[in-house]
Formats: structure tokens, C-alpha cells, sequence
């Protein structure tokens, strides 16, 4: 079957449809490889909420400052946004299983420094070399499920997505009860028992993948562009929220622009091959990676916002009606390799894209109105599903598009442009934020209109990209 698409190239013409076929068990060596990878990214997510929700507590107990304690979590992010790079051509030379065993491993001992300091700036610098490590957790997971999955990879990426959920849930229960019955550096010391039984499973359970006969020399001079460039965009981009930062966002803007420039002239030897992107269903999977990212992320900014400042409800009570959300997506993420087989991805996502736009418009409804609880939360519980929906078969959709050899740059130019979409999303419904709900020092309800109806073109934006993508996809050998 040809791929139902009448704009395909040539490489993109090999890409045939995904058969219809009935509903079959996974491979045993599936769901090992989910149940060992998934510990990863699920460790790192509970870290960085229980760190984020635990902040004040540190700070007071290490005497330090606002200013300063927030470096635990820019320091942590930053550092992620440096490695990120590197991972295919690191995993080509190490191979993905040895990689994720090292990574794994200073994650865990960086944990355990981490709750043996003393000094803000210790734990600062404890944080960055956590995040040295963490930052390749991600890519190497999403890359060893795409390895195994094959034609069934929105359903794994779907199995293996559901627990990371419960990340945000369960974190802060957890750095309550830490708090209360013990000190802060456990907050840290917690993830020795679960890292260290990671490594050990790992070594078991992983596949074994050898390092690529093909090894690509570094590209320094890439690296010097692309790695800085992209924390510096990620400062900027957060500090332009509170009109500082715009240096950065300058600085790392160019450096980007020149590793663009750098990579068109060294093709394949580039760090991250800008080749890949001629691929138009790869290209239109990232894009709407890109901007289902943004959706999200800046949907968690605003309507927060909207229901603390605009509403007046108290923080306790919008954390419980945000529930809803990941509710929905927990909710429909297993289901999405059955829906995807059955209705083929671009119905799904933009199926998806669609429904988190209708749950989006009863929040411009009650600006003009009144707000009404049990509509916040049915528009949220639409939003989860939507966003779930929206966001997997697209994931599935780009990994599909390329051959195996070539899985660890689309792995690193994913997740590269997903960790784009947010800030951006964010910063720029913050800055419309700031510029319409504030009447004087009062917030008023009305004024958060216009970040409304920006975020839902957003979604459109979403929507209309989802619409592009090939209607079925088969894996490329």
C-alpha cells in the first residue's frame, strides 16, 4: 500500500501503510525493555517535582537566598539542555545499553551528593552534575522503546508514558512526607534504592546493542554552537518573562543560527544532521511536537493563573480541579496504539488537537460569563484526553519515518524541539498576561481574555499541522 499522502518524496515514498491488524500480545522482550527503561525518565521527573515543590523548605535550611535557591532548578535545567546534544553521537560510540547504565549510575551517586552538602553552592553545583547525567535519560529512553516497538510503537510509547504521570501526582505527597518525618537531604537520598535497582535490572534486562561501526568524529565546533546556544535561548526565553535576560536570548539565538549554518556545510558529519529534516513526515511530526508542547506546557501556566489571580479560589483548591487533566491523559494512553491502528495516526492526533481546543473554549465562555466548577473540570478532563491523543501518535509518527541506524539523531533533534515548544509557548502568554490582566496592582477576571484566545490559536496552529501528517505509517527498516 502507497502512504495516503499525494505530497511524498522520494525517501518518504518507501513509507507504506500500517496494515490493519488485529490486536496482538507484545514481545516479552518489550515489555522488559519498557518496565527497565521507563525507571528513568519516571526517577528524574520525581525528582525535579519533589525539588520544585520543596524549594522554600531548602532554602531556609542552607540560609541562602531566593535568587540563589532558584539556581537548583535553572542550574538542573540548563545542564539538560547542554548534554542534550550529545546523545546520538554518544551512543554510537558506547552503544545506547552502556550509555544508559552510566547515566543511570552518576544520576544515582549525583543524588546522593546532593543530600551530603552543606552550601547552596555545593548543592548548585551537585545539581548541574545531576543534570549531566539526567539530560540523556529522556532521548535514551524514547530511542531503546523505538528500537523494540516497531509497527507497535504508539502503543509502548503509550504503555511507557502512563506511569511518568504519575510523576507530578505522587511527588509532592512524597516531599511532604519527607519533610515532616525527616530532613531535606532525603528528598535526594530517595532515589538511591530506586537508581540503584534500575542498574541492576538494567544489566540484566537491556538488550545488548554494540557501539556503531561507523563512528562519526566529534564535532567540536558544533558542539561549542548548538550546546551553549541552546541553554543560553532556554535563559533567555525564561528571564524574558520578567523583562531581564534578553542578552541570553540574543547570544544563544545566534549560536543556533550558526550551528545551522555549520551543520548545512558538514551534512552528515554535523553533531545533529539537518538532513533529517528533509524528510517532510519527520518534519511535520516535529513541528507539531513543537507545538503540542507549547500547548501544554503554557496551558499549565495559564489556567492556574487564570483560576488563582482571575478567580480568586485558593491554591489547595485548583490543584485538586486540575486533577481532571492528568486524569484524561492517563487515561487514554494505553489506549493509544489500539486507537491509532484502528483509525491510523493523523485522526488520531489531530482528532486529539481538536478535542483539547473545544476543552479550551469554556474558559473564554466563563471570562464573559460565570465560572462554573463542574465545566472547568469536564473542559480539563477534555484537555488530558486531547493532549494524550494529540501528542503520541505524533511521536510514533516521526520515529516511524526514519530507518534504525538513523533512531539517535531523530532521537536528539525530537526531543531538542520539544524542549523548544514550552518556554517558548509559556513565555509568550506570560508576557500577554502581564500586559492585560493587570488593571493597575488589581488582576482582573476579564483581562485574561486575550492569553485565552492566544492559546487557542495556538491549538489551531496544532490542529492544522496534525491534519498533515500521513493518515497511516508503516516503520522504516
Amino acid at each position: 500500500m502507497k502512504l495516503e499522502s499525494k505530497s511524498e518524496t522520494r525517501s518518504e515514498s518507501a513509507t507504506s501503510t500500517l496494515t490493519e491488524q488485529p490486536f496482538d500480545r507484545l514481545d516479552p522482550k518489550v515489555w522488559r525493555t519498557i518496565c527497565v527503561v521507563l525507571l528513568g525518565p519516571l526517577m528524574a521527573q520525581m525528582d525535579s517535582t519533589i525539588v520544585n515543590v520543596s524549594l522554600s523548605n531548602i532554602r531556609d535550611s542552607l540560609h541562602s537566598s531566593i535568587a540563589s535557591a532558584q539556581w537548583i532548578i535553572s542550574g538542573y535545567l540548563l545542564a539538560l539542555a547542554l548534554m542534550l546534544p550529545l546523545n546520538s553521537w554518544m551512543v554510537d560510540r558506547l552503544g545506547a545499553k552502556k550509555l544508559y547504565l552510566w547515566c543511570f549510575s552518576l544520576f544515582t551517586l549525583t543524588s546522593a551528593l546532593c543530600g551530603a552538602v552543606h552550601t547552596m553552592d555545593q548543592l548548585i553545583c551537585a545539581r548541574l552534575l545531576q543534570g549531566i547525567a539526567g539530560g540523556l535519560l529522556a532521548p535514551l529512553t524514547q530511542m531503546m522503546i523505538a528500537r523494540v516497538a516497531g509497527r507497535h510503537m504508539a502503543r509502548v510509547i503509550g504503555y511507557a508514558a502512563t506511569p511518568v504521570l504519575l510523576a507530578p501526582t505522587f511527588g509532592p505527597i512524597v516531599a511532604g512526607a519527607i519533610l515532616k518525618y525527616a530532613s531535606w537531604p532525603w528528598l535526594f537520598y530517595v532515589n538511591l534504592p530506586v537508581g540503584i535497582l534500575a542498574v541492576i535490572l538494567a544489566v540484566f534486562l537491556l538488550p545488548r546493542d554494540e557501539p556503531s561501526k561507523q563512528r562519526r568524529p566529534f564535532d567540536a565546533l558544533g558542539f561549542i554552537f548548538i550546546s551553549p546556544g541552546l541553554a543560553c535561548f532556554l535563559f533567555g526565553v525564561e528571564q524574558v518573562a520578567h523583562h531581564e535576560g534578553s542578552g541570553f536570548l540574543i547570544l544563544g539565538l545566534s549560536l543556533l543560527v550558526a550551528f545551522a549554518w555549520h551543520a548545512r556545510r558538514k551534512k552528515t558529519k554535523a553533531l545533529i544532521d539537518l538532513e533529517l529534516f528533509k524528510n517532510r513526515i519527520f518534519t511535520t511530526a516535529a513541528v507539531t511536537q513543537f507545538v503540542t508542547n507549547g500547548v501544554m506546557y503554557a496551558g499549565q501556566f495559564l489556567i492556574p493563573l487564570y483560576l488563582t489571580l482571575g478567580c480568586g479560589m485558593s491554591a489547595e483548591k485548583v490543584g485538586w480541579m486540575l486533577a481532571p487533566m492528568g486524569i484524561g491523559m492517563m487515561c487514554v494512553y494505553p489506549l493509544m496504539g489500539a486507537l491509532t491502528d484502528r483509525f491510523g495516526c493523523r485522526a488520531i492526533s489531530a482528532g486529539g488537537a481538536l478535542l483539547n481546543i473545544l476543552g479550551t473554549l469554556p474558559f473564554i465562555w466563563m471570562i464573559r460569563g460565570h465560572v462554573s466548577i463542574p465545566v472547568i473540570m469536564a473542559a480539563l478532563l477534555a484537555r488530558g484526553v486531547g493532549q494524550g491523543a494529540a501528542g503520541i501518535p505524533t511521536i510514533a509518527a516521526a520515529y516511524a519515518s526514519v530507518s534504525k541506524d538513523k533512531l539517535g539523531l531523530a532521537t536528539t533533534a525530537l526531543n531538542i524541539v520539544q524542549r523548544l515548544g514550552g518556554p517558548i509557548a509559556t513565555t509568550v502568554l506570560a508576557l500577554l498576561t502581564a500586559a492585560t490582566a493587570a488593571v493597575g496592582t488589581v488582576v482582573t477576571s476579564e483581562g485574561f481574555l486575550i492569553p485565552f484566545v492566544a492559546l487557542i490559536l495556538i491549538q489551531v496552529t496544532g490542529f492544522v499541522l496534525a491534519a498533515q501528517l500521513p493518515v497511516r505509517i508503516h516503520q522504516q527498516r
